[in-house]
């Protein structure tokens, strides 16, 4: 019997670490993505971020933002049509130190549509570090392919503020400091700070929420009035038939006689 017991511990250890995991994922899973502002001389711009799709990139950004690494630089190359750059410059065009390149994690599923914000990088596509940018239009052509292209790895997307960067994509930009696209105004990025879910957040939600339900409910009514007045306009089946006649008695046939007669014998 202790033979037994000391065998089904190990087994039992493990289903418990296993319910445990799981428990941790749907913690996880349930909980709210992370939120940062980026307040900018043009307005604040609030994000939030995916770490389930971009779990490296998300970690990798939310260290630059803890350490302060934002604070007082510039964006410094907006294209409008393109995107909107930022997070690695200084006002007088100076690059800001670094970590290493982080991996990409463009093959997420997540694309480079407008107000998504993605990792800068060089060649090499595990060179992103700092720089991030927005885009303002569908840049398919930085999304990953199945061909050989690596991408560009968004992380997130713009939930407040995105007339904000539709402000900043629109400035007059010229050649400075032998860069190309750079703002002739510089627009400074003044924090940037992670953040509560925002109360508007919460409240659009809850409205897209409201509505989705009610649409539900019109379509299940409708098709509940249409299934009713299927069944009202729907012909009355045909009686069934009387019941058949019953067939004549067939007469009896007559009785055989009890016995042949004998053979008789010669």
């Amino acid at each position: 019997m202790q033979f037994s017991t000391v065998r089904r511990m190990p087994m039992l250890a493990k289903f418990l670490s296993l319910l445990a995991g799981l428990l941790l994922c749907s913690a996880a899973l349930a909980a709210d993505p992370p939120y940062v502002s980026i307040k900018t001389t043009m307005g604040e711009i609030v994000l939030e971020l995916d770490p389930v799709k971009a779990p490296k990139t998300v970690a990798n950004f939310l260290q630059y933002v803890k350490n302060g690494h934002y604070k007082d630089t510039i964006f410094h190359r907006v294209i409008n049509g393109f995107m909107i750059q930022g997070g690695g410059m200084t006002k007088d065009m100076k690059q800001k130190p670094t970590g290493k390149g982080i991996p990409n994690e463009s093959n997420n599923g997540l694309e480079n549509l407008p107000y998504t914000i993605a990792m800068a990088r060089h060649d090499d596509p595990n060179s992103a570090t700092a720089q991030w940018f927005i885009n303002v239009a569908d840049n398919y052509g930085l999304n990953f392919t199945m061909k050989g292209g690596p991408g560009y790895a968004v992380f997130g997307h713009v939930v407040l503020g995105k007339e904000v960067v539709d402000k900043i994509k629109g400035v007059v930009t010229d050649d400075k400091f032998g860069m190309r696209d750079v703002p002739v105004v510089p627009i400074f990025i003044k924090s940037v700070t992670v953040i509560k879910k925002p109360e508007a957040v919460i409240a659009a939600e809850a409205t897209e929420k409201a509505k989705a339900e009610a649409e539900e409910a019109a379509a299940k009514a409708a098709a509940e009035k249409a299934a009713a007045e299927g069944m009202a306009q729907k012909p009355a089946e045909p009686a069934a038939p009387a019941a058949e006649p019953a067939k004549p008695v067939e007469p009896a046939k007559p009785a055989e006689p009890a016995d042949k007669p004998a053979t008789p014998k010669q």
